[in-house]
């Protein structure tokens, strides 16, 4: 299945663009997106941009995997470090990266495609290592229970200011931004709940370095939110690339550009311009990964364009068939 949707997703990019997935232009520092090129990475389901290591983005496959992160340089899409976490039971689907303050990287193993049968899910924290080498870290497990009942989600974003969690749920019909405690405990339950709703089917999400906007991204599209201490205000749409399986969405360091990541062997990561910063949105105000005018494409004809519109949305329908399959 998951083959299948790949392809449409591939044949939605020919007819729009006229060209294949998008690939990564090479850049010295990344910004300009890159290829992940470690085959151990075969479902890069999260990215989130190193604070100690500059081009450095750590990212995690998932599910099958074990409870390890990969270190990719951006400047040549080579893995640097594998880190693998102790302390932790045998991960079930992680979905999820974020860092928050001093230092700290928060993984989200809060993925449940059987429709939300797992009664709680968990984070793990643990120091980003001051060296880039292949080593073992040992996390702190924190177990997760939503206050309205167990779901699926694949978004973690942790605040750069006060190192609060939160999580997205995955919902076709839109879903809701959920806050965790103002510390997360180890020694009991840590209940989040529902603060704000989300119009989007989201996969991931980001919060800037300032900590003043939300990004959430998913297969077809993005939001901006404007954070507003957690009470979000949508801004705008995102440019978010048509990919052939959109899973991962990461602010880079300095805050100027949205990462956008997919799943398979080969992943590319492609950088666009995060809002408010100059040249990133055209006329209208913003785009979305769907065949309307994006700024990019102007001299796309218009019956290509009505083209793209049908696959993308029988890809849309087809991803909603998925989850009746999908079970990692």
């Amino acid at each position: 299945m998951r083959a299948f949707l790949g392809a449409i997703s591939a044949a939605a990019l020919v007819v729009l663009t006229g060209a294949g997935p998008a690939t990564a232009a090479p850049s010295a520092s990344g910004d300009d997106g890159f290829t992940i090129e470690d085959s151990r990475v075969t479902e890069s389901s999260g990215l989130a941009a190193s604070h100690l290591h500059p081009g450095i983005y750590w990212t995690h496959n998932d599910s099958d995997d074990g409870p390890y992160l990969y270190a990719v340089d951006s400047a040549t899409g080579k893995t640097v470090a594998r880190v693998t976490m102790t302390g932790v039971g045998r991960p079930r689907d992680v979905e999820a990266i974020s860092i928050g303050p001093n230092n700290q990287i928060y993984v989200g193993d809060i993925g449940d495609n059987l429709g939300g049968s797992w009664s709680y899910v968990w984070i793990y924290r643990l120091p980003e290592p001051k060296e880039l080498k292949d080593q073992t870290i040992r996390a702190k497990q924190y177990v997760v229970k939503y206050s309205d009942g167990a779901r699926d989600a694949e978004s973690l974003v942790v605040h750069p200011k006060t190192g609060r969690a939160y999580i997205v749920d995955k919902n076709e019909d839109g879903g809701h931004l959920y806050e965790g405690p103002a510390k997360l405990s180890t020694s009991g339950t840590n209940v989040f709940r529902p603060i704000a709703t989300v119009d989007l089917w989201a996969t991931d999400a980001a919060l800037s370095p300032d900590g003043k906007q939300l990004a959430v991204r998913g297969y077809l599209g993005g939001i901006a939110y404007d954070w507003n201490g957690g009470r979000i205000k949508r801004l705008e749409q995102l440019d978010v690339p048509l990919q052939r399986q959109g899973e991962s969405v990461s602010y880079s360091a300095d805050g100027t550009k949205l990462m956008y990541g997919s799943e398979g062997t080969g992943s590319s990561v492609v950088a666009e311009d995060a809002p408010g910063e100059s040249g990133s949105k055209s006329p209208s105000g913003g785009g979305s990964s769907s065949a309307s005018d994006d700024g990019k494409g102007s001299d796309t004809p218009v019956t290509l364009k009505t083209g793209a519109v049908a696959v993308v949305l029988a890809c849309a329908a087809l991803f909603g068939l998925s989850r009746l399959f999908r079970r990692r």
